[in-house]
């Protein structure tokens, strides 16, 4: 049916392997998108034959599927934009167009899925509320058994006061949680309401997937076990 009545603009875009359903929104209304030579619209339908490109790149509807895991270094944005001198795409120089699904904040490190699924991207974002993501935290002040009680109960930030959360001291400046939100800078917010400071933030875990040891920089492909793992959560 899809192919009959078209597909819809923003998803040609994403299953090309371009970026994802919501960066191809941001695409369309920022005019970057021609469809047949014209501006694209949001409400385009691509059918067989026609020409979109990006930016001057033309698109292919369905691109080859890549699942890939990065250790993040600090510096790197967590973005798939050129205009970025540092964006985690022309960092990662894959081969096949890939982009980061979600984000982990320029000054933290750690793990990072990347890939050419536009839908896969758009599942993980639809569900985001429950989705297991675990982080090493160091921050600049004790640990005290009433900080990891205020994280773990919720604390306000952003207008809003964040979800019941895991927290383990691990040391005495340091601690693991795991947190089922995604909102900017998260950790970062709890912890200065509290009144300390983050030093060294990596994330550890997306779910099924954990960072091993990769060093900072260092990536590789997914498993078939691991996207069979990620997929059955979604």
């Amino acid at each position: 049916m899809e192919n009959k009545n078209g597909k819809r603009l923003n998803k040609f875009i994403a299953d090309s392997g371009y970026c994802s359903r919501r960066e191809a929104d941001r695409l369309i209304e920022e005019r970057r998108v021609l469809v047949d030579g014209r501006e694209g619209v949001l409400g385009d339908k691509i059918l067989p034959g026609m020409r979109v490109t990006v930016d001057g790149k033309s698109l292919t509807g369905e691109g080859e599927k890549v699942y890939l895991l990065l250790n993040k270094p600090r510096g790197i944005v967590c973005t798939a934009d050129p205009r970025e001198p540092m964006n985690v795409v022309d960092y990662i120089n894959y081969p096949i167009r890939v982009f980061p699904v979600g984000r982990l904040d320029k000054d933290s490190e750690g793990l990072l899925l990347l890939t050419s699924d536009g839908e896969i991207v758009n599942r993980i974002l639809r569900a985001a509320g429950g989705h297991e993501k675990e982080y090493e935290v160091t921050i600049d002040r004790p640990v005290t058994p009433e900080f990891v009680q205020k994280m773990m109960a919720g604390v306000p930030v952003l207008d809003t006061v964040t979800l019941p959360c895991k927290v383990r001291r691990t040391g005495e400046r340091s601690f693991n949680i795991i947190i089922v939100q995604g909102l900017n800078r998260q950790i970062r917010r709890m912890c200065e309401a509290l009144g300390a400071n983050v030093t060294h933030l990596r994330r550890i875990r997306i779910m099924n997937l954990k960072l091993g040891a990769m060093k900072p920089g260092e990536w590789r492909e997914l498993t078939e076990k691991e996207l069979n793992g990620l997929t059955a959560q979604l």
